[in-house]
C-alpha cells in the first residue's frame, strides 16, 4: 500500500488499517466542498482497497470537524447564484456517508474535539465512535434555519432513538462526550491523551477479525435500523437546498457571522 496524501487530508496505512486525518486544524477541519470531496476519495479508495481490512478517521488539532465550511471560497450555485446545499450534499457528502455504510469493512471514528453538522453525522456513520473527553456533538443546523443532514435524520435515532434525536436536534445544543455515551452515541471516552492508542488498537483489532462476518454482521444491522438511508439523504438534499432560498437561512447565516443569536422570530 502508498500513503497518499491529499491537499487538506492525509491517508496512511499500517497493520490493516487506513487513517484518514482531515487536516484543517486552523478552521476545527470545516468541511469545505474540496476537502469533503477528498475525503469522500479517501473513503471510497479505503473500501475498494483489499490491503485494507478497518478504517479510522480523525481530525487534527482540536476538532474532530466544525462541519460544512460556511466561509467555503468555491460554493456550489444555483444559475440564480444562490448556495445549491442539495447539490453539495448530493455529489460529496452523501456518497461519504453511504460509502461508510456500505462497505465490507469496519470504520472507527477517533473523535478528538468539536463533531459538528455533517461532522457529527460523519463520525455517527462511522461503526465504532471512541471520544475524548473534552470532545462534544452539535446539531447546529436549527441555529442557522437549516434541517441537519449527512444521513442524521436516519442515524440519530438508529443510534439514540426517536425521543433524543428529537432534542438534540431541534434544540441545537452541545452533548458532551460522556453524555453522548450515556445516549448511545459512543461506544467509549477516554482522556484526551488516550484517544489515539485507544482508537488505534480497536482498528487494529477489528483488521484482524473474520471479513466475511464482519460483513455480513454490518450488512445485517444496516437492515435493521439504516434501510432506509439512501432515500432520507436524497430527503434531506431536497428540503436543505430549500431551507437554502429561506430567509431562515440568511438570517441564521448572518447572526452566525456576525456572532450574534439569530433572530427569527421577526422574519
Amino acid at each position: 500500500m502508498t500513503d497518499v496524501t491529499f491537499e487538506s487530508l492525509s491517508v496512511t496505512h499500517e497493520a490493516g488499517v487506513a487513517r484518514i486525518e482531515l487536516q484543517r486544524p486552523d478552521s476545527m477541519n470545516a468541511l469545505s466542498l474540496a476537502t469533503g470531496a477528498e475525503l469522500r476519495d479517501a473513503v471510497v479508495q479505503a473500501g475498494e482497497d483489499p490491503a485494507v481490512r478497518a478504517l479510522l478517521i480523525t481530525g487534527a488539532g482540536r476538532g474532530f470537524s466544525s462541519g460544512a465550511d460556511l466561509k467555503d471560497p468555491n460554493p456550489r450555485l444555483t444559475p440564480e447564484g444562490k448556495l445549491d446545499l442539495g447539490r453539495a450534499l448530493r455529489e460529496v457528502f452523501n456518497p461519504t456517508i453511504l460509502a461508510l455504510r456500505e462497505m465490507p469493512k469496519l470504520a472507527v471514528a477517533a473523535v478528538n474535539g468539536p463533531a459538528v453538522g455533517v461532522g457529527c453525522s460523519i463520525a455517527l456513520a462511522c461503526d465504532f465512535v471512541v471520544a475524548s473527553r473534552s470532545a462534544y456533538f452539535l446539531m447546529a443546523f436549527v441555529n442557522i434555519g437549516l434541517v441537519f443532514d449527512g444521513g442524521a435524520s436516519v442515524l440519530l435515532p438508529g443510534r439514540i432513538g426517536m425521543t433524543r434525536a428529537t432534542e438534540f436536534a431541534m434544540l441545537g445544543d452541545r452533548v458532551p462526550a460522556e453524555q453522548a455515551a450515556e445516549w448511545g452515541m459512543v461506544n467509549q471516552v477516554v482522556d484526551d491523551g488516550e484517544l489515539d492508542p485507544v482508537a488505534t488498537a480497536l482498528a487494529e483489532r477489528l483488521a484482524t477479525g473474520a471479513p466475511m462476518a464482519q460483513a455480513a454482521m454490518k450488512r445485517m444491522l444496516n437492515r435493521r435500523d439504516y434501510a432506509g438511508l439512501a432515500e432520507a439523504l436524497e430527503l434531506e438534499a431536497d428540503l436543505q437546498a430549500r431551507q437554502a432560498e429561506a430567509p431562515e437561512f440568511l438570517e441564521g447565516v448572518s447572526a452566525f457571522l456576525q456572532k450574534r443569536p439569530p433572530d427569527f422570530t421577526r422574519l
